[in-house]
């Protein structure tokens, strides 16, 4: 990488970067406030280059919310619904391989299930939902329930989290998705998601999980009421993680929704800030092999310039995605292999089929 800019703090950065060292905090808030945006592009293609070459990944997968009855009262969450309340669902297990079986082809390599924190069916119920699946679609990853959900699991059905893992494991548990997370520090979780797990406890599931052989997850909602500090703090306390176990696969910087689709721009985030988010994500995480552009919440056209900001992941086709339509996100519920495909090889890149763990299926 040839250095651009006459800035000298981002020169310093730059030549970090280039002699792969790990970037600091103070770092991170330099690259978040200067107006140089395309060298900080520059830098976080570099790197993903060095890891990924021009290989971008793709899934087909399923999105699957069996319920959506929740405890909690996140500000940001617009699937949740109180026992009893209109729109409040809990699908039998009847109902859930009907759903599946309406949306399934034989291309499908993994069910994404998350749900609200129900705590009027019993823990077998949470355990039924992986078993079920497993028997009727063995040859599916099952990526199941955040470390927000194992932390609920545990605190309700009184267990360790680590028995709860283990439960979850035994009945055909693969992986946990990286929701939950929303901003690892307790200021925000205070105000945005006080009665989930804490930043620790959020923490400690993904541990325990990596100590038990699972390859996991992990995600950062952003655009709230977070300062770029605190996005900075999450990331850190990911990359120490990760130091230590090795266990994440990948870091998914999800752009919050307005309440309502029909919300005015004010209420989004930039597309400056999308594309900025994914390159410091991508420079931060020195220590992660993936950065997804999440093109559910940015939308397609933005995950194409997110590939040439540090990004080597698109996720999959989904079928019906649930959560961030409920908040409002203005994107389709789902997009085929074909679309993805095009996605990728539109931003000069090389189309990579991949199940759950990276391996791949099928280049294009």
């Amino acid at each position: 990488m040839t250095t651009l800019t006459a800035d000298k703090n981002l020169r310093d950065i730059q030549e970090k970067v280039m002699n792969g060292e790990r970037l600091s905090i103070e770092d991170g808030l330099y690259l978040y406030e200067t107006p140089d945006l395309l060298s900080v592009a520059q830098m976080a293609n570099m790197v993903n280059e060095k890891k990924n070459g021009d290989r971008v990944y793709f899934i087909e997968n399923m999105y699957i919310n069996p319920t959506n009855v929740c405890e909690a009262s996140c500000a940001f969450c617009g699937f949740k619904r109180k026992p009893g309340e209109e729109g409040a669902y809990t699908m039998d297990e009847a109902e859930l391989l009907d759903y599946v079986e309406k949306r399934w082809n034989d291309n499908i390599q993994e069910f994404h299930i998350v749900g609200g924190h129900n705590p009027d069916v019993p823990f077998d119920y949470y355990l039924n939902t992986i078993r079920a699946l497993k028997k009727h679609y063995p040859q599916c990853t099952i990526k199941a329930y955040t470390g927000a959900e194992i932390e609920f699991f545990a605190r309700t059905y009184g267990f360790t989290m680590k028995e709860v893992l283990e439960q979850l494991q035994e009945a055909g548990l693969d992986t946990l998705p990286g929701g939950g997370a929303e901003i690892l520090t307790e200021e925000y979780r205070a105000k945005m998601s006080p009665e989930k797990a804490s930043t620790f406890e959020w923490l400690e599931a993904h541990e325990l999980a990596h100590g038990l052989g699972m390859k996991t997850h992990a995600t950062m909602l952003y655009g709230g009421i977070e300062s770029k500090e605190e996005r900075l703090v999450h990331m850190d306390r990911l990359r120490k993680l990760q130091d230590k176990t090795d266990g994440f696969m990948v870091f998914i910087p999800l752009a919050m929704q307005p309440k309502s689709a029909g919300a005015g721009l004010e209420r989004r985030t930039s597309a400056y800030d999308d594309l900025r988010t994914v390159a410091i994500s991508r420079l931060m995480l020195d220590n992660f092999d993936h950065i997804k552009a999440y093109w559910i919440n940015i939308g397609p056209q933005l995950t194409q310039m997110a590939l040439t900001f540090g990004s080597s992941d698109i996720h999959g086709t989904l079928i019906e995605e649930r959560i961030s339509h409920s908040a409002g996100a203005l994107t389709s519920q789902g997009i085929t292999r074909k679309e993805l495909i095009h996605m990728i090889k539109g931003a000069n890149k090389k189309p990579v089929e991949r199940d759950t763990f990276y391996n791949v299926i099928k280049e294009y």
